[in-house]
Formats: C-alpha cells, structure tokens, sequence
C-alpha cells in the first residue's frame, strides 16, 4: 500500500507510535522465548561470579597466612638476635669482671711482696 504524501503531523506521530508499539510487543516476545536460556546464562555467571569471589578470598587468606607466617619469622629471628646480643654483653661483662679481679688480685700479691720485701728489710736492720 502506497502512502500518501500529504501526511499530517497527527497522522506522522500516529504512525511512528503504532511502529514503536509493534516493535516493543516483538521485542517482548523474543524476549518471553529466550527466558529460560536467559535465566540459565544468568544463574551461570552468578555461579562462575561466586567461584572468582571465592578464589579472591582464598588468596587474600592465604596472603593474610604468609604475612603473618612473616612476621613470625621475623619475630623469632629478631628473638634469636636479642638473646645473642644479650649473651654477648653478659660474655662481656663477665670477661671484664674476671680482668679486673686478676687485676686486683695482682695488685693485692704485688703489695704483699712489697710489704714482705719491707718487713724484711726492716728485720735485718734489727
């Protein structure tokens, strides 16, 4: 059927509404018959969708394990240096200590000499 040329304004919209509503009851058809492979995709990728958060999740806890297995390491080897460092300092100062009591010690069998030698010469001026 041929359109007239003279089409109105009123005529124009009456037209392009009925094309609009065809075109939205085909579209719902379509969409009415794809539903059930739609709603199959969709429960497939919320499925695919729960798996990717779950494998992030995994590798968040198993980053949050091997950071803390770090930091525990770290904790006992920096024990380990600490307790070194300690015996150390005490190895140290138990040496010093043990020095500086020969030290005295030699001082005090050097002032018995001497006082000795003294009390000697002293008795053979006597």
């Amino acid at each position: 059927m041929r359109k007239p040329k003279d089409n109105e304004l009123a005529e124009r919209r009456i037209a392009a509404a009925a094309s609009k509503s065809a075109l939205l009851q085909a579209h719902r058809a379509a969409k009415e018959a794809a539903e059930p492979t739609r709603l199959a995709r969709q429960e497939e990728r919320s499925a695919v969708a729960a798996a990717r958060e779950e494998r992030r999740a995994q590798r968040v806890q198993a980053k949050l394990d091997e950071q803390e297995r770090v930091q525990a390491e770290a904790a006992q080897h920096q024990a380990a240096a600490d307790d070194a460092a300690t015996a150390k300092l005490e190895a140290g100062a138990k040496a010093q200590d043990d020095r500086v009591s020969r030290v005295i010690e030699d001082e005090a069998a050097r002032r018995a000499e001497r006082d000795r030698r003294y009390a000697n010469r002293k008795a053979r001026q006597r």
